[in-house]
């Protein structure tokens, strides 16, 4: 087996609730720039274990998301190893195949593969994610009328591929990056929050 994963992912772009990228539908701007965290529980990639790191991507999707060409930079957390790092970057390559390839499959153009600095935390259902001087974001979760987070499945686009996502929104998103045209500060955008396992 190439990797065994099992963690949690924080998600936030632009697009307003709910991101019309999920169903196949064009972005609110034309564009998405997003930034998305896998945080990593427990799970080994070829036999190096990666748990409790995290991989954090910022991404500008120039269009329909299933057109793919995503622009992506690459953040690897900082107590990462080298051997940590370069599976990680193998995984999201694509080059380790299954569910993980399914999204590595639309980026056209990495810019960058670095480490830095990553806040990964959910508390309560509220969630705070910081990827180095780049990007920034709070997320909450919707909750229906019984009290349980609203759940968003069966959809033609996931970054989680085969797990289903808590829909929310962002009271806080900014992000900065010159090289994919990120110059964003907002709030009441769409977010997201997952707890997945990835098999290969």
């Amino acid at each position: 087996m190439a990797y065994h994963l099992e963690g949690r992912l924080l998600e936030v772009c632009d697009c307003r609730v709910l991101c019309p990228c999920w169903i196949g539908e064009d972005p609110d701007n034309g564009t998405c720039d997003s930034v998305l965290a896998y945080r990593f529980d427990a799970g080994r990639i070829d036999g190096v274990d990666v748990t409790g790191r995290t991989i954090a991507l910022v991404a500008h999707i120039p269009g329909n998301i299933l057109a793919g060409n995503f622009r992506v930079a690459v953040y690897v957390d900082d107590k990462a190893s080298d051997e940590q790092q370069q599976a990680l970057v193998d995984l999201y390559s694509g080059k380790l195949g299954g569910p993980v390839a399914e999204l590595a499959k639309l980026v056209g153009e990495v810019v960058s593969v670095e480490r830095t600095s990553i806040t990964f935390d959910v508390q309560g259902g509220r969630g705070t994610l910081r990827v180095g001087e780049v990007s920034y974001a709070e997320l909450e979760p919707y909750v229906g009328a019984d009290g349980s987070t609203t759940t968003l499945s069966n959809t033609i686009f996931s970054t989680v591929p085969g797990a289903p996502v808590f829909v929310g929104k962002a009271t806080r998103y900014w992000s900065k990056h010159a090289a994919l045209g990120h110059d964003l500060d907002l709030t009441g955008h769409n977010a997201l929050q997952s707890t997945f396992v990835f098999d290969c």
